[in-house]
């Protein structure tokens, strides 16, 4: 029996001595992040699956993992088809499938600290259904059988400087509070991470490549705060830039604080929330008004401090990942590197650079069939050698304290097929319509995802990811609200407006399952632009990222002479740009491979 079906065997015993006929595991936390603490990653410990997003139902005689399209091969090859149905979502959710699985009179357990509101209600309805009920646990019973379960991050919080913020925190508490005032509550309780960081100027190290603290807040009318972060994440510095105006209390008194809003109206997003915390609230006699995180759109909305300080990180960054694919095109043919040796060096030279804080994720370091998968993940078992005559897709980013970079490229190794070209140039194709897009006020990356597509199909192909998310500013490499995708894509959300002061990525791809797989991707800024003549209010973007892109994988045939021009404009604005950060061979390299491109 393997290690895994063994853990499916223990959870359901385990779920029979809590009376239970079946448990939802989601891969998420306390504060419905998509990247969390080893602690939380309980989808992980019990299936095998790396993703990054993911959720399991488990009931006595059958279980699910529900992916979406990122994830369609990696599920294959991490967890085991003998103990686990493999489910698509969004053509099929978790509520339906638990509606059209579960026995009449079961318990369905789940986790209200683990779920939002909306699941809960849905799961509810779906299960009422067919006689089944959903019950909350006291319990989390895969913590009740995990042994070596990881304790949290005990990470110290940091000051996010004024100077790489833009705002003080006193200034972001004031607006909130104008914000309590004008919704006519008390009060507002912020559960997501990077929302607490960003509106107390704090940054922290309990999440892998994202640099928050474990920890929940309260923001008053009167402007003030309640911090609850465990005692021994504070430092007199961080307490010192808190001041008085921020009470500091132990996170384990979270929960019971939450009894003590009788009579009061409290505002929660009921996105970023989970269910324990409006229905603890309305236990105790308070009401709670769902709204939007009041920090969510300044947040996405970078101030111009924040604006430039990305465009100084993405100039380092972009030296760094220039010097890598200089050297992964010199080593890779040679053998002996592996996607492993591939993404330690990359990180190498980040940390060269000797400001960078942390990856903003594992980096994606792909070759050949492993390409194929979008969001693939490297280990020591699965790291394949590079060899010629494959693609080798590299996507990563930087943490620093001014920015938070992302950034994919593609390198052949040796020479690449006519099909490899062709697919490449309709990637960069899509990636150029993005890039060069302008479009009036109001319009959603739902409607602009189309651009970055068209190439493709015009060829009867796709890919089965979105094409661009948000990024912070020294904070999650995925942002939201906005994003670029179709409508139906997982995460989507609400159609969200595109703003200026907004980053987002820019990331079309192609895979070919069992083969390679190609993806470019840019940082953009979204910017206000001025057309003579013009009656509407336009946008556009500013192309942050500056790395090559490789030119032996472009048929100039297939590009007009605009996309032409884009590109070569685009590599002499690389050249020019990181030329003084590089020397000898590198800065040469760097010249040639940013050298215009004739028309075929």
């Amino acid at each position: 029996m393997s290690t895994y079906t063994a853990r499916l065997a223990a959870l359901r015993d385990q779920l029979a001595r809590q009376q239970l006929d079946g448990f939802v595991v989601p891969l998420t936390d306390e504060h419905m992040s998509e990247y969390v603490g080893a602690y939380a990653q309980r989808l992980a410990w019990l299936t095998g699956f790396q993703g990054s997003a993911g959720t399991a139902v488990v009931l006595p005689a059958e279980a699910a993992i529900f992916i979406d399209g990122r994830y369609t091969l990696q599920v294959r090859e991490q967890v085991s088809a003998d103990d686990w149905q493999f489910v698509g979502v969004p053509d099929t959710s978790v509520a339906d499938w638990l509606g059209g699985h579960a026995a009449h009179g079961a318990r369905i357990g789940y986790d209200a600290w683990l779920h939002t509101r909306a699941w809960v209600d849905e799961a509810t309805h779906a299960l009422a259904a067919v006689g089944a009920t959903l019950v909350p646990v006291d319990t989390n019973p895969v913590d009740a059988i995990w042994p070596d379960r990881p304790a949290p991050s005990d990470a110290k919080l940091a000051v996010h400087d004024e100077v790489h913020a833009g705002r003080s925190s006193a200034d972001k508490r004031a607006a909130v509070a104008d914000w309590l005032t004008e919704q006519k509550a008390d009060a507002v309780v912020l559960a997501a991470l990077e929302s607490i960081a960003w509106l107390l100027n704090v940054r922290g190290g309990d999440v892998s490549r994202t640099p928050v603290a474990l920890s929940y807040a309260v923001v008053n009318a009167d402007g003030t705060a309640d911090l609850y972060v465990a005692p021994e994440k504070m430092t007199d510095a961080v307490a010192q830039h808190l001041g008085n105006a921020v009470r500091v209390h132990d996170r384990r008194d979270f929960a019971p604080a939450l009894s003590q809003f009788a009579g009061k109206r409290v505002a929660i997003d009921p996105t970023l929330s989970v269910a324990a915390i409006p229905l603890a609230i309305e236990a105790g006699g308070g009401t709670v008004v769902p709204l939007r995180d009041p920090t969510v759109i300044p947040r996405a909305r970078k101030n111009p401090v924040e604006q430039a300080g990305h465009r100084a990180a993405s100039l380092r960054d972009g030296a760094a990942l220039t010097r890598f694919l200089r050297w992964i095109s010199i080593e890779a043919p040679k053998g002996g590197q592996t996607e492993l040796s591939a993404a330690a060096k990359l990180e190498e030279f980040r940390r060269a650079t000797g400001v960078l804080k942390d990856l903003s994720f594992d980096a994606i370091s792909a070759t050949g069939p492993h390409g194929a998968i979008p969001h693939y993940h490297v280990t020591e078992e699965s790291s394949l050698p590079i060899r010629p005559g494959e693609l080798y897709l590299i996507d990563s980013g930087g943490q620093y304290d001014d920015g938070t970079t992302d950034v994919t490229r593609v390198v052949p190794i040796g020479t690449p097929t006519a099909e490899m070209r062709d697919r490449f140039t309709r990637v960069l194709k899509g990636h150029i319509a993005l890039a060069t897009a302008v479009f009036p006020r109001g319009t959603t990356g739902a409607q602009l995802d189309a651009l970055a597509r068209l190439p493709l199909w015009q060829a009867g192909l796709d890919f089965a990811h979105g094409t661009g998310h948000g990024v912070g500013s020294y904070l999650s490499v995925h942002e939201g609200p906005a994003r670029i995708a179709k409508p139906s894509y997982p995460g989507s959300g609400p159609a969200e407006p595109l703003l200026a002061g907004m980053i987002l990525s820019n990331e079309p791809g192609y895979y070919k399952a069992g083969e390679y797989g190609i993806r470019i991707e840019n940082l953009l800024l979204v910017e206000e632009r001025s057309i003579a003549g013009g009656e509407a209010v336009m946008l556009g973007f500013e192309t942050l990222t500056l790395a090559p892109i490789d030119r032996d994988l472009i048929d100039p045939a297939l590009l007009s002479s605009d996309e032409l021009s884009w590109l070569n404009a685009y590599h002499a604005r690389v050249a020019a740009a990181l030329s003084d950060l590089l020397a000898g061979e590198e800065r040469d390299w760097l010249l040639a491979r940013c050298a215009p491109i004739g028309l075929a």
